[in-house]
């Protein structure tokens, strides 16, 4: 897995950078910037896009100092992972992430074709794709899936009181019985797009857990998968290939 470097206001991160053609925003899962991602972003650039997936922890680490070495498919592997990550996900407060997005979006914008860019987010990614949406207006397309923490109710900074001002399409696919975007949370995020008057898809994916689309770790549905990037081939093609 080949990295260029950024340079973000807080020091350089890595990122995975592929494809050719409009530009795509890949915010990774929090189990760090590793070979799946790359698989991922290679699959999207196939379609005709440049992907720029980013390392968000480089705060804590390089992408190899903050990725698995063990097989996160074997039983308890996935749990004990994350139980030796500490708060490594919370820590990335939506301070810091506003400062990194513009570097993020900045690099990206070199290498892709035109200012338009989508933006795709996987578990604590989603978070991140919508306030990058908040914070740039040629961001037209957004997805999440099996996003968490999405619509905290009382929250002032919960991503969902953001969709407002923003321009995009949104698509998000929730996993099945989350805890962390249960079925309030998805009514809540839901009333907040079709109050900013946005086209959106908000739909729990049946049967697909917390995070279904990665297939390094036992968690992995295949049909959620494949659904969520179908969803997400179409909604770069209508939003970017106007």
């Amino acid at each position: 897995m080949n990295l260029i470097e950024i340079q973000t206001p807080d020091g350089p991160a890595e990122a995975y950078l592929t494809g050719g053609g409009p530009g795509v925003l890949l915010f990774i899962d929090a189990i760090g910037l590793r070979p799946q991602i790359a698989q991922m972003a290679d699959r999207v650039a196939g379609w005709g896009y440049t992907v720029l997936a980013p390392n968000v922890f480089h705060r804590v680490g390089t992408a190899e100092e903050t990725s698995p070495t063990g097989d996160l498919r074997q039983p308890g592997a996935r749990e004990k992972f994350f139980a030796s990550i500490g708060s490594r996900a919370s820590d990335l407060t939506p301070e810091l992430a506003r400062r990194d997005i513009p570097a993020y979006l900045g690099v990206l914008r070199e290498h892709a074709d035109g200012a338009r860019v989508g933006v795709v987010g996987y578990c604590m990614g989603a978070r991140l794709a919508v306030r990058a949406a908040a914070l740039d207006d040629d961001i037209v397309a957004v997805a999440g899936f099996h996003g968490g923490g999405l619509a905290v109710e009382g929250d002032p900074a919960s991503p969902h009181t953001l969709v407002g001002g923003t321009h995009a399409e949104y698509v998000f696919g929730h996993a099945d019985q989350d805890r962390g975007m249960d079925e309030a949370a998805v009514a809540r995020l839901g009333a907040a797009l079709d109050a900013a008057g946005l086209i959106a898809k908000n739909e729990v994916y049946e049967g697909a857990p917390h995070g279904y689309s990665m297939d390094d770790t036992s968690m992995y549905d295949e049909r959620g998968a494949e659904r969520s990037f179908d969803e997400l081939h179409a909604l770069l093609d209508r939003t970017l290939r106007e």
